[in-house]
């Protein structure tokens, strides 16, 4: 083995020269591990690799562990594609948790919006998107992060432009979302994003500071005037069933009247024309009968009677017909 001396500290040491088969293996090991470090990569569950040949766009890979060529010929971006990405307007979240920490930095730049109706209101809201096509998310738009927010303001701004202010902070919340979320869409689509929204939430949406007091009374007011309004529609549906009812008890008891009334005029109409049709088969019968039978009941409601006989040709001058033990 070949030597060699080595002056250290004015001493001569004698070590052994370096062999140069150990080096070469070395210099060996080292690049096919180079090789093999730069040419496997892995892949995790809810990601995609994009595969680039000398910058170009290759291939798309699956999760699990794969293979490239070295030494920066091919290069992999790993892109997300089962996580919900999250952008925030008009807040910032510092730690979330079960006591979620906000930042206290003024963002009204982002969610002062004028309404329809020329007022103001401060919109803050959240968009949620998944990266759809990774390729696209990667090569056609610069910076994707910053063009979903540019365009979710634009778009938001518009569709609060197009309602009163009642409307954005009470009535139509969720419908001004569903809309921003459409738009949106469309807009990313256009532009080849690879962007997939998956929903815009309204978090907060409240008037301007200085203009909250005047807003919460006219809020007290509008409940006020909804709560006299449910008192005056249950007192209408109150006394309007009542009413009803009593209407139509009125009505069933004239509707009895009348056919009580129908049915004795019936029958009052049916005696008088047995009464006539005896009557004609005999008439003197019926006229004494008629005369003797009205006579009793007559008679008892008399104070005095005076009978008077056809053949006598003149009165008695006194009748004692009333008296105690005068005869009837």
């Amino acid at each position: 083995m070949n030597r060699r001396v080595i002056n250290i500290g004015g001493e001569n040491i004698e070590v052994p020269a370096p062999d140069k088969k150990m080096i070469i293996y070395i210099v060996i090991g080292v690049v096919v591990a180079l090789i093999l470090f730069s040419s496997f990569y892995t892949v995790g569950v809810d990601e995609v690799g994009i595969i680039q040949r000398f910058g170009k766009y290759a291939k798309t890979t699956q999760p699990g562990l794969h293979l490239k060529l070295p030494w920066g010929i091919e290069t992999v971006k790993k892109v997300k594609v089962q996580r919900v990405f999250k952008e925030e307007f008009g807040f910032r979240t510092l730690r979330a948790g079960v006591r979620t920490e906000y930042s206290n930095a003024d963002f009204s730049v982002e969610s002062l919006m004028l309404t329809g109706d020329l007022n103001a209101a401060l919109v803050e809201w959240i968009v949620q998107y998944r990266i759809k096509d990774p390729v696209a998310y990667l090569f056609n738009v610069k910076n994707v992060e910053a063009t979903i927010r540019y365009v979710s303001e634009a778009v938001m701004r518009q569709v609060v432009g197009d309602n009163s202010v009642d409307e954005v902070i009470l009535m139509r919340r969720q419908d001004i979302a569903a809309e921003v979320t459409e738009i949106m869409q469309q807009l990313l689509d256009e532009y080849a994003t690879g962007i997939d929204i998956v929903t815009v939430n309204l978090q907060d949406v409240n008037p301007p500071k200085p203009v909250q007091p005047a807003f919460n009374e006219v809020n007290e007011a509008r409940q006020e005037r909804e709560r006299i309004v449910n008192e005056a529609l249950q007192a209408y549906n109150s006394a309007i069933p009542k009413a009803k009812g009593q209407a139509e008890q009125r009505i069933l008891e004239a509707q009895g009247y009348a056919t009580n009334r129908i049915n004795r005029a019936q029958g009052d109409a049916e005696k008088f024309i047995t009464v006539w049709r005896e009557y004609t088969k005999a008439k003197d019968v019926t006229e004494r009968r008629l005369f003797l039978e009205m006579m009793q009941d007559v008679f008892p409601k008399l104070n005095q009677k005076v009978i008077i006989d056809e053949s006598l040709k003149s009165f008695l001058p006194l009748l004692q017909l009333n008296g105690k033990g005068a005869s009837k």
